[in-house]
Order: C-alpha cells, then sequence, then structure tokens
C-alpha cells in the first residue's frame, strides 16, 4: 500500500494512477482520509511509490505540486 498526501489535483492524482499502464505496477484506489489517498499496489511498494512520483511529477499539473508519497 501506498500513500500519498496533496491538498490539490487529488481526483487527477487517483485517475492518473487507476488508468496507469506501465506494465509494472497496478493502482487501486481504496479510500481518502484528510489529504492522505490510499492505494492498494501490486509489486514492490517501495518502487511502487517511486514510480507514482515520477508520473505524477511528469504531468503539466503535477510538476508544481507539493507531495508526500509514503510506502506503508
Amino acid at each position: 500500500m501506498i500513500t500519498i498526501a496533496s491538498a490539490m489535483q487529488q481526483e487527477e492524482i487517483k485517475n492518473l494512477l487507476e488508468n496507469y499502464d506501465g506494465g509494472d505496477f497496478t493502482y487501486t484506489f481504496t479510500k481518502k482520509q484528510g489529504i492522505k489517498l490510499f492505494f492498494e499496489v501490486t509489486g514492490d511498494p517501495e518502487a511502487a511509490a517511486k514510480k507514482a512520483k515520477d508520473e505524477i511529477k511528469a504531468q503539466t499539473w503535477g510538476s508544481v505540486l507539493y507531495l508526500q508519497i509514503l510506502a506503508v
């Protein structure tokens, strides 16, 4: 499982990760708690967290976001 703490662009983050088609990981949104989004992931959670951050930061709207992504 990974958590993503971001006060902005939460719907975009959910859509981006749930529709991710990179083959290495799948992300399934499970719940929202405050500004945290929780995702179940396949594969190594640490690697999935890094890939999620890379994918979010690659977006035009993601490059300016302040966010925290953790494997739990």
